[in-house]
């Protein structure tokens, strides 16, 4: 399920984490080749990505 961007923050181990507006998080990490979001660790970038939609896989999980 889609839903919006609402902020970031940094977990225990300093990856970023999306903050998204059903209240649930998602990890957007930055570790090339696997995971490429060169995007997430300059905050002007990061800043542009609030209002973004991602897939809630645990909206996607509560609702089957």
């Amino acid at each position: 399920m889609k839903r919006r961007i609402t902020g970031f923050h940094l977990d225990e181990f300093d990856d970023w984490v999306a903050d998204l507006e059903c209240s649930h998080t998602q990890h957007v990490r930055h570790r090339p080749p696997w995971q490429n979001r060169a995007w997430v660790i300059d905050p002007q970038q990061r800043e542009r990505h609030i209002g973004r939609e991602l897939d809630c896989r645990l909206c996607d999980d509560e609702n089957n």
